[in-house]
């Protein structure tokens, strides 16, 4: 009896390997492709109490088949309990699993190898792990499709019929690109191209960006990014670090001053030196993680400083005359700069009386030269270094700046510097930045960084002196292969001491947010200041600032747009107009509040997001 037990053993083995390799032309159990590891017990019986799937192909131990074959024609039919369709508990399965295996058996594209593995990662589960992902990844990217889509449905210039590049809205309520409205404006036109309203003369003469619509747009065109962890990088002191505060301080017996004129910085936050040249990543950022991003913003200057972006509390250039400068700030502090965001022409330092009490002297006396802060910007521009930019809301001139505050764009490259006679009379030192980052500018609404340009026409070059333009290949260009920017010479080393490790603050470390989805972000992002909720009839002021509509009249009310005033005789003098600041900026909006009007795009927008987010949450709560 053991003998002819034995025999049939041995003609099933036989026959499972006619039957896999000449029948279904697939690797046996044997072959090199698997090890003959038991599906379910996962250990490698003898092949005497082997038993191999007809469909699938895969090896099992008949001691763990609740009714294993006994025959011998029920070990050459032998079908696994994913195959049959009754699964391992009796319950019935479907044709599902045998469906997949029939579909890799049709598929001629595969060879035999991949086709043993897919059919092995199906029979396992991975497969079904990894369609789960796959199909998380498509929800994500049909997500971000129809946000975009829902976006260009109600908000669109109607210059271009496009969603509105570098947004301006105008106090009627109506959106527009930029270079769209300065066309229109261009062409002497003041009334609105939609509704003909009225356009002010502020809105005329400087359009400011909203920032809101930036971000939103943006948010629906890129996707989203996961950050890989990065290695800690060398730390390099600062005196008492942990012994300061994190928010810039005033010490006792210091003399007082008005504003932040004799504050003291708070700690350090980035374990870089303070000569850094180029981007503030991730592993140089201890505290978040995540780097200085652009369109990160601040309060003070002593705030930059604790960040990092740049270090000096009061002067603009950041830099040293035989190394370099690291960062500039474009605060307006002389009338011949230009800002045209991705470029811009900046004065240098100097040529003024500061001597006595003369720190707020806006007249030239002599002339600059290319010595100290001007000296280290000529060095970036020879050497082609990253220089970070700055832009403060002191820079009234600029559609580009920052409404309050201070906020990092990014990282330009000096590419032309040269003396010329300014508008009072004296030479100044002269440089043309342009944008070079990997990361979108904070005006534009575009998904991806800079590419390389063509550097743009300056007439003043005509009449200019000391002309330097770069020859050699600068130290920080567009790697084609890799298609961003990077250094391709090796950055300038630190002038700093360097101390090995991270600092020791984890304590101070912060959380990380729970995340978002795309819609939830969006609707946080078109949030009222006042009340801190989702925009209803939201309205939006010249500053580009938005508010619900009744937080902002409510905000205002019983305050009257016109003041009267009498003489202490009793006669009655003029009328004089009442000053109403923005909740978020000095801007004066009283005009605006006299009509203010609803902005229908954005409302229509907000409005599908709800209906979308809502959706969604039910179809979530249906399938639970």
């Amino acid at each position: 009896m053991k003998g002819l037990t034995k025999l049939a053993n041995h003609l099933t083995v036989f026959y499972l390997r006619i039957i896999t390799r000449d029948t279904f032309h697939v690797p046996g159990i044997y072959d090199t492709h698997y090890t003959g590891v038991c599906m379910l017990c996962k250990e490698t019986p003898s092949r005497e109490k082997t038993v191999t799937c007809i469909t699938c192909v895969m090896p099992w131990h008949m001691n763990c088949l609740e009714n294993p074959p006994v025959t011998l024609t029920s070990v050459v039919n032998f079908k696994c309990p994913y195959c049959a369709g009754v699964g391992l508990g009796g319950a019935s399965l479907g044709g599902e699993l045998v469906a997949k295996i029939r579909e890799i058996e049709a598929d001629i594209s595969m060879t035999e190898e991949e086709k043993s593995r897919k059919r092995q990662d199906i029979v396992s589960g991975k497969q079904l792990q990894i369609n789960e992902n796959e199909n998380e990844n498509e929800e994500a990217e049909d997500e971000e499709r129809d946000v975009l889509a829902l976006l260009g449905e109600s908000i669109k210039c109607p210059f271009c019929y496009m969603l509105p590049d570098r947004p301006v809205t105008t106090s009627c309520g109506h959106n527009f690109c930029l270079k769209c409205f300065k066309k229109w404006i261009g062409q002497g036109k003041e009334t609105c191209v939609k509704c003909r309203s009225q356009i002010s003369r502020q809105m005329i003469n400087q359009p400011l960006i909203n920032s809101a619509l930036v971000t939103a747009i943006r948010m629906a065109k890129e996707s989203r990014k996961n950050n890989a962890p990065r290695r800690p990088q060398a730390a390099y002191p600062q005196a008492n670090q942990e012994d300061r505060p994190d928010n810039p301080f005033i010490r006792e017996g210091a003399a007082k001053r008005a504003g932040m004129a004799n504050a003291s910085s708070g700690r350090i936050f980035v374990a870089i030196p303070s000569d850094h040249f180029g981007p503030i990543l991730a592993e140089n950022d201890p505290e978040r993680n995540q780097g200085i991003l652009v369109g990160d913003s601040w309060t003070h200057r002593l705030n930059c400083r604790q960040w990092g972006v740049h270090w000096p509390h009061v002067a603009g250039i950041a830099g040293q005359a035989k190394y370099g400068a690291q960062s500039v700030v474009l605060s307006g502090g002389y009338e011949d700069d230009e800002d045209h965001g991705e470029w811009f022409l900046y004065t240098g330092s100097g040529g003024r009386d500061l001597s006595g009490n003369k720190r707020t002297n806006k007249d030239q006396s002599f002339d600059q030269l290319y010595t100290n802060s001007n000296e280290a910007l000529r060095v970036s521009c020879k050497q082609g270094y990253p220089v970070r930019v700055v832009r403060s809301h002191k820079e009234k001139r600029s559609s580009y700046a920052p409404q309050e505050g201070l906020r990092y764009d990014g990282v330009y490259r000096i590419d032309k510097c040269w003396r010329k006679l300014g508008k009072q009379g004296y030479k100044m030192c002269r440089y043309l930045f342009v944008r070079c980052d990997n990361e979108p500018a904070p005006w534009t609404s575009d998904g991806h960084g800079d590419k390389p340009r063509p550097l743009p026409e300056i007439p003043e070059l005509e009449e200019a002196l000391d002309i330097f333009e770069r020859t050699d290949t600068p130290s920080w260009d567009y790697d084609d292969g890799e298609d961003k920017w990077k250094w391709k010479k090796p950055p300038p080393p630190s002038q700093q001491r360097v101390i090995e490790g991270s600092p020791k603050d984890g304590k101070r470390a912060r959380k990380t947010p729970k995340k978002l989805s795309l819609k939830q972000t969006l609707l946080k992002g078109f949030s009222c200041v006042l009340c801190k909720n989702v925009l209803t009839q939201p309205v939006t002021t010249l500053c580009a600032h938005n508010f619900c509509k009744g937080c902002l009249e409510e905000a205002f009310k019983g305050q009257a747009f016109v003041k009267e005033r009498e003489c202490h005789n009793g006669r009655k003098l003029r009328s004089k107009k009442n000053f109403m600041k923005c909740p978020s900026c000095s801007l004066d909006i009283s005009e605006f509040l006299q009509n203010p009007q609803v902005n229908r795009e954005l409302e229509d927008a907000i409005g599908k997001l709800q209906e979308e987010f809502h959706e969604s949450d039910n179809d979530k709560e249906d399938v639970k």
